[in-house]
């Protein structure tokens, strides 16, 4: 039996987004403007057998497939939103499971630090794979339950503000996403990826 986790349908992927996603996928790298599906379960190895029903049922292509100890995430993207929706309903049909089955996200750290100091965005700099951190700009961090919501949020801080996204990771036990920039910009950016998380239906027994 599949437990559906995470079933995040982004409509459009941001510039920085798709680029930071083609840093670190090692499938077929998306593009700007591309829509994406993030689909994540449990038990891990079933993530396989949905990516099989998915693009056997579409043109859609593969960024991402990611096998955890307990989780498995892939991610499909395309330049058709109908199609992306497609793959994604033909994976629930095969499977037996609805889009709300799946859990809602959950914000487990929603953090702003202001003014980061040289040696801590020094730090920040070695772990990241996205934009660079400044000394005396602002750090928006968010992590979420379960993970693959990550990338939902990072991509609509994007639409939102002129913030930098320094890291993404939407995979494992939770998701992060490591945001940059200019206050008044990073503010405003958070308060868009808090807001898509909202109110999205599913289940809550985390």
């Amino acid at each position: 039996m599949v437990e559906l986790r995470t079933y995040a349908f982004l409509d459009t992927m941001q510039p920085q987004f798709a680029s930071f996603m083609a840093t670190v996928a090692q499938g077929f790298l998306p593009v700007a403007g591309q829509a994406a599906l993030y689909l994540e379960v449990a038990p891990g190895m079933q993530v396989n057998r949905l990516t099989d029903i998915a693009l056997k049922a579409v043109g859609v292509y593969p960024g991402m497939l990611i096998v955890e100890r307990a989780f498995g995430l892939l991610e499909i993207h395309g330049s058709s939103q109908a199609d992306v929706r497609q793959a994604g309903q033909s994976v629930l049909k095969a499977v037996g499971v609805k889009e709300s089955d799946r859990y809602s996200p959950r914000k487990v750290t929603d953090e702003i630090i202001r003014k980061v100091d040289d040696y801590h965005t020094q730090l920040i700099n070695r772990m990241r794979h996205g934009q660079m951190l400044l000394g005396g700009q602002t750090l928006y961090i968010l992590e979420t339950e379960p993970a693959g919501w990550a990338a939902l949020a990072a991509n609509e801080a994007e639409k939102a503000a002129d913030v930098n996204i320094l890291e993404v990771r939407a995979f494992g036990a939770y998701g992060r996403v490591y945001l940059g920039g200019e206050e008044r910009d990073v503010v405003e950016g958070a308060a868009a990826a808090s807001a898509a998380l909202e109110n999205i239906p599913g289940r809550k027994d985390w």
